[in-house]
């Protein structure tokens, strides 16, 4: 090869790493859909039942996310949070309103990320207030393979959940 058709091809090669590396996928983009897990749940009492654990993730727009958590623990224990995440580096991060948030209680930050094959989300224990007393959104997670387009987008769209979820994001936003 000729240094012309070197200098070429170095050329071609750091013109295309540039390019590559200029354009990160967005947490949210790749975090987007639906998460789901069924298992069999047990009471007290040793009644055995089936329980599903949905987590949801919608683009709002490439740094922010509707994220929303359905999780079910032993003896009918439950977490639920609905809220906006924004993106921080490589994860999506919700951080519960201000005006929200107890006196005297740390405010909920809920970090959502992919490890490996896994979705997993931790609160280092500023969450509780959400589930019940043996639930928990620390070091939570569900298998990545799980993950499903969100079929009923119009209808999640339209839910008070999603509606109040945008209402305290605007809310928040307009007081900075």
């Amino acid at each position: 090869m000729t240094r012309a058709g070197i200098g070429i091809a170095i050329g071609l090669c750091l013109a295309s790493a540039v390019g590559s590396a200029a354009v990160a996928p967005s947490p949210v983009a790749a975090l987007a859909g639906q998460y789901s897990r069924h298992f069999q749940n047990q009471l007290v009492s040793g009644e055995a039942f089936f329980s599903d654990d949905i987590v949801e993730i919608v683009e709002i727009d490439p740094g922010h996310a509707y994220v929303n958590f359905d999780l079910n623990f032993y003896n009918g224990h439950t977490c639920g949070l609905y809220g906006i995440a924004a993106v921080d580096g490589g994860a999506l991060v919700y951080r519960e309103p201000a005006d929200k948030t107890l006196p005297g209680q740390e405010r909920c930050t809920l970090t959502i990320r992919r490890k490996g094959s896994r979705l997993t989300w931790d609160d280092g224990g500023t969450c509780q207030a959400y589930c019940g007393a043996r639930g928990s959104f620390g070091d939570g997670d569900i298998a990545w393979s799980s993950k499903r387009r969100i079929s009923y987008i119009a209808r999640l769209k339209s839910s008070s959940e999603y509606k109040q979820a945008l209402a305290e994001w605007h809310t928040e936003h307009a007081q900075r």
